[in-house]
């Protein structure tokens, strides 16, 4: 028998799995973990005692810790991902910034001559 909170969870999963999809569609692998992802996720969901053999499984007292185990290396890798593509648009504008303001030196220098 199927539960409101499974259907909400799943709903959940579905709706940031195909947003993620959208979002990340440059890369194979990006899309090959989102599914992975929501595979897994939706398998719990819908298996919650599977999350308990896996957990006991890898030494973990609880699927619940184990998914919050995992969750916490996740959204690690995410912050990391999101700074690194931080990093690169900061090296970005200060290169756009530094060839306009070249541009605009000489633009200066060539019209008081």
């Amino acid at each position: 028998m199927i539960n409101i909170i499974q259907v909400i969870l799943s709903f959940g999963i579905l709706l940031v799995g195909v947003y993620s999809y959208r979002r990340l569609r440059s890369s194979y692998l990006d899309a090959i973990l989102i599914f992975g992802f929501v595979l897994i996720g939706l398998l719990f969901v819908f298996f919650p005692e599977l999350s308990n053999k896996v957990a006991h499984f890898v030494g973990v007292s609880r699927g619940a810790d184990m998914i919050f185990y995992i969750s916490i290396v996740f959204f690690a890798f995410i912050v990391m991902k999101l700074y690194a593509k931080i990093r690169r648009l900061e090296a970005t504008i200060t290169d756009l910034v530094r060839k306009e303001s070249i541009n605009d030196a000489s633009d200066n220098v060539s019209e008081k001559k």
